[in-house]
């Protein structure tokens, strides 16, 4: 499967926007209700743990912070199908990842929407704003 024409594909069939950033690595900004948008973004990474290469879908919530309540997203985490909390460089950040040679187009875009929804649903919650 080719990541990009994927998310570009994706990208046209919900009338969102496609970046592509290079060979691994393309954005979607992803419509959602009210007129509100979130970035996210797609990318293949090879794992030596499991010497496979993987499709991870990410998009930011907000910048940590030391009164942001972990545990409470940590417990969040057991009510999503694919994605997840994260803090990667010190942003919390919805993700979701798949190995590349297992996964078919409905779950990728099942993720996809997930990963928009949660992050913006959260961004929302923690900041009160539509920043990413």
């Amino acid at each position: 499967m080719n990541l990009n024409t994927f998310m570009e594909s994706y990208a046209q069939e919900i009338e969102g926007q496609y970046s592509e950033y290079n060979d691994t690595v393309g954005i979607i900004i992803v419509p959602l209700f009210d007129e509100r948008f979130q970035t996210v973004f797609g990318q293949i990474k090879k794992y030596d743990r499991y010497e496979k290469e993987v499709i991870e879908f990410s998009s930011k919530v907000c910048e940590y912070e030391d009164d942001i309540d972990l545990k409470s997203l940590m417990e969040e985490n057991t009510n999503f199908c694919h994605g997840k909390f994260a803090i990667v460089n010190d942003y919390i950040q919805v993700e979701s990842n798949f190995f590349m040679d297992n996964v078919n187009e409905v779950t990728l875009k099942e993720a996809i929407q997930e990963v928009a929804n949660l992050a913006d649903e959260y961004e929302f919650k923690l900041t009160g704003a539509d920043v990413h």
